[in-house]
This record gives C-alpha cells, structure tokens and sequence, in this order.
C-alpha cells in the first residue's frame, strides 16, 4: 500500500498540472459517472493529502475523496497522451495543451484500482481527518497527540506506528526504518517508550517522509551506509530504496552484520535486526 510520502507527491503534482484550470472530468470506467458530471468543466483549486488519504478540491466545495488502498494507482500525464479506456475510473483532464498565453501543458490524470474515489464536501473530508493521528508531513499535526495513546498502551510499538489512528501515513517500510534507526524492539510495549524516544522517532519521520516526497522513493540508510560508502552493490527491489532491514530478511545487517529477521505482527511482515534492536525486557520482570 502507498505510503503517505506517495500520496504527498501525487497532492503536489495534480496541483502543479491542475490547480487553477478548468478541467474536464469523467468516468470510462462508469463507477463514478454520476458524480463526476458534478465537477466536470469546472475549476481544480487544488489537491491535499492526510496520511494515506487524497483530495482534490474543485470549485463550490466539491471535493474528490480518494484512497488507493493496496492496488490503486493514479497516473499523471502532462504534454499529447494515448488515453486508454476501459479500467479507468476517474479521468481528469485539461482543456487545451500550452498555447504560450502563460497557461499549463495540457495534462491527464487516470486513476485505477482505488479502494475509494467519492464525491464529498467540507465537512466530511474533516470528518476523515479527524479519524487520523497525527501525519509527519502536515505543518498542523501534533506529535503529542500520538504520543498520548502511544505511552498508554500494551500495544507493541511495531503496531501502534501502522495503526492510522494513531499515526497518519507511516506504512510497512518508514515502521520498520525508523525503528531500526533508532534502536527500538518492534515488539516493544509502547507504554515502555520515553517521551524523548518517541519525538526523537517523530522528528526522524518528519525529515525521511519529507525527502521520500522530493525523490519520491524511500530511503533510509544513512551517508555512511550508502553503497557508494560502504563499496557494495545497490539494492535490488522493485520497492526501490536504500533501506536496513525492510525486505531484507536473510541478508547481512548494514551495520553489524547479523542476520535480518522477520516475522508476522497483526497481518503485515515485521523486519528488524535482533542484535541493533535488542529484545526489551520490563525492568519490573529483572
């Protein structure tokens, strides 16, 4: 599933091709005929992301809610396109391609595959958000506000970080990533953390989510770690990235050469180094 640096990126580009336009909007795939007639041939004020959530904002307080879910996939196109048929279930496109009178390239963008592609107002889109903990790439979210249910709860760290309730747009790769960077037990009750651990951990998010927006791919490993550094091969993985333990499962451990573990946490494959992030044990057990 996407993360939310994804979702992020795709905000900034349907902005950047869109925003200001009119554009036409429609449904070959006919799911979503009815509303999108609603918008169609109106103007693209902008797109906006919370976690794994995206809206596109048109005109009138009408806005398409979109998530992608495990197979979605939203294309963007800008300059001439062959535009296909058939599976797309939302089309967007401008009017006119760039005609040197200071407007944008034409574009397209297609989605496919989205769990969830709905019309809806103002309201209902803080409704969603309000859903939401706290995401690293919102100016306005509070890491306190995940905080308090972190430092409450039995609940092992490794799930409370996917849990979007609690955290907004980290998925499997930044889960595994930013505990390993910071040395913490998947496992690891999050009542036992320290507050100083958890924002250390936050502010790590903030900076990594913010670079995978600008490269639009994860990584994570630090200068010394890189291949050019440490005189390796780069990593091979239709993910992309560099990474220390996310798919790694059976390799070397960049840092201390253990070998990377993985197990299953509440559905989702769990990555970690036993040795880097050692077992936690409750100071009240001895």
């Amino acid at each position: 599933m996407p993360e939310g640096h994804t979702l992020r990126r795709l905000a900034l580009d349907l902005s950047d091709a869109f925003a200001g336009e009119r554009v036409t909007v429609g449904s070959p795939q006919g799911r979503f005929a009815a509303d999108a007639a609603l918008v169609d041939g109106t103007v693209l004020e902008a797109a906006d992301s919370a976690g794994k959530h995206l809206f596109i904002e048109f005109a009138a307080d009408r806005i398409i809610h979109i998530h992608l879910g495990l197979i979605g996939k939203l294309d963007i196109t800008t300059g001439p396109a062959a535009l296909p048929r058939g599976e797309v279930r939302l089309r967007l496109a401008t009017v006119a391609p760039y005609d040197g009178s200071g407007r944008k390239p034409a574009a397209y963008a297609d989605l496919r595959g989205a769990t969830r592609c709905d019309l809806i107002g103002p309201e209902r889109r803080d409704q969603v958000i309000a859903t939401l903990g706290p995401d690293p790439l919102r100016a306005d979210s509070d890491p306190d506000r995940a905080w308090a249910r972190i430092s409450r709860s039995e609940r092992p760290i490794g799930d409370l970080l996917m849990d979007q309730a609690v955290l907004a747009g980290v998925g499997n790769v930044y889960r595994a990533e930013v505990l390993f960077r910071h040395r913490i037990d998947p496992q690891r009750p999050g009542r036992s953390l320290r507050k100083s651990q958890w924002q250390a951990m936050w502010d790590d998010l903030v900076l990594l989510m913010a670079a995978g927006v600008t490269v639009n791919r994860i990584d994570t490993v630090r200068p010394e770690h890189t291949p050019e550094a440490m005189g390796r091969p780069p990593r091979v993985d239709d993910h992309g990235g560099e990474v220390y333990v996310y798919r790694r499962t059976g390799q070397e451990c960049l840092i201390c050469g253990t070998t990377v573990r993985t197990s299953v946490l509440k559905g989702r494959n769990l990555f970690w180094c036993t040795r880097c992030q050692p077992r936690y044990r409750s100071r009240a057990l001895g």
